[in-house]
């Protein structure tokens, strides 16, 4: 089972950097970031199952058992430093793959988590319960999506399962405080995202014990990344200590 995509390996960059999709994401959302990282960083982007070229992979319904699959599929792209990225859901997750790699002697160097509240404070909302329009206007609230696809009832009977599936798997989600992280965090956002401000954002530094801890913060809302994209991947060359592109 291939869990990565590349859109280009990089046998010479000195570090690996592994970006989880946020809940409804795929791979393609960080499609971009490869030129923009330059040729110090070989970028790999997990691909979730039950989407885009996986869609006939059965869907993972829980958190813990999808960081697992994540972590043992990363082993052998460990032969040099690597660094994880995750936006919302995709946070979280790259913070669980962390502690297991942490577990298991491979600890990544740093653990970038944007758009997300930290693990052990979530959200009471239930998106994935909702009927199919109100997942829709969920998607449209949150932006990163073009919602006039689900105008097609096609594009809903195969978009919207997943989708479900995603929130479901992080509504379900429950902290384990132990292993505490020794990873260094930098927390990223949005000034105006609705679900993650800064007080929110300063207390992903409860779960790790790593040092430098540092929140991040850039003009827009839950997807302040897609047009801030070249200072967000600016931001990570700098805290990673690797040149940009050309």
């Amino acid at each position: 089972m291939n869990w990565f995509r590349c859109v280009q390996e990089r046998p010479l960059a000195p570090l690996r950097l592994f970006c989880f999709p946020h809940a409804g994401g795929s791979a393609v959302f960080y499609r971009t970031w490869a030129d923009a990282l330059g040729p110090a960083v070989e970028l790999r982007t997990v691909q979730y199952p039950g989407r885009a070229d996986r869609m006939g992979d059965p869907f993972i319904t829980d958190a813990d058992e999808l960081a697992r699959q994540v972590a043992a599929a990363m082993e052998p792209l460990l032969d040099r430093p690597a660094a994880l990225f995750g936006h919302s859901m995709g946070a979280v997750l790259a913070y669980e793959v962390a502690r297991l790699l942490e577990e298991r002697g491979t600890p990544p160097v740093h653990l970038f988590a944007s758009g997300a509240r930290p693990p052990h404070d979530r959200e009471d909302e239930r998106i994935a319960e909702r009927d199919d329009d109100g997942l829709v206007e969920k998607l449209a609230e949150l932006g990163g999506t073009d919602v006039e696809i689900f105008q097609h009832e096609e594009m809903r009977e195969l978009v919207l399962p997943y989708v479900r599936n995603d929130f479901a798997l992080i509504e379900g989600y429950r902290h384990r405080p132990e292993p505490r992280l020794r990873t260094p965090v930098t927390v990223l956002l949005g000034d105006s995202d609705p679900h993650v401000d800064r007080d929110v954002a300063e207390r992903w530094r409860e779960v790790t014990d790593g040092e430098p801890f540092q929140v991040r913060s850039w003009p827009g809302d839950h997807f302040y990344l897609v047009p801030r994209k070249s200072e967000v991947t600016a931001e990570v060359l700098r805290i990673l200590r690797v040149p940009a592109g050309p």
